[in-house]
């Protein structure tokens, strides 16, 4: 991957991608095996990019897609373990996150459907409910149902 493009077409969305990531993600390791896995695909599928849409919502969708494929992809291979019990050697890895209050907010958010997460995502960055509809794929109707929904599920956490 070329320093320019990261520099013209990825950075200036690393703060998304990394929430996004982080949103999908329990441990350091992960979110930075998610975040790597994203800016490689959207590195890969420049060329499939068809202006369509803002650049941004292509490298949004782009994000929670990957995301939400690695997010599937881990859950199955943790399916394939024979015993409930780890391994004594395996320990849990520290908290990656230092704010109590955010990671409580994330904690929260990791409770949500992958798509919700990527809902609420979106909404925090004060996307509007049309700029979400189309990142998610659906109408704008159908995002302010789910954000309220979202909302009544997160203050009961």
């Amino acid at each position: 991957m070329s320093n320019d493009f990261y520099t013209s077409s990825i950075l200036p969305y690393a703060a998304i991608i990394i929430k996004i990531c982080r949103a999908y993600t329990n441990t350091q390791q992960d979110f930075e095996d998610y975040y790597q896995e994203v800016c490689l695909q959207i590195w890969k599928s420049r060329n499939n990019f068809q202006a369509r849409s803002e650049w941004s919502t292509w490298v949004y969708r782009l994000s929670l897609n990957v995301s939400m494929t690695l997010l599937k992809n881990q859950k199955n291979k943790r399916q394939r373990i024979a015993s409930d019990k780890l391994p004594s050697d395996i320990s849990e890895e520290p908290r990656v996150f230092i704010d109590d209050s955010l990671e409580q907010l994330y904690a929260a958010i990791r409770q949500l459907s992958q798509v919700d997460r990527g809902v609420i995502l979106l909404y925090l960055e004060e996307k509007t409910y049309q700029e979400i509809a189309d990142i998610i794929g659906t109408n704008p109707n159908n995002i302010g149902v789910r954000i309220k929904r979202i909302k009544v599920r997160l203050k009961k956490s």
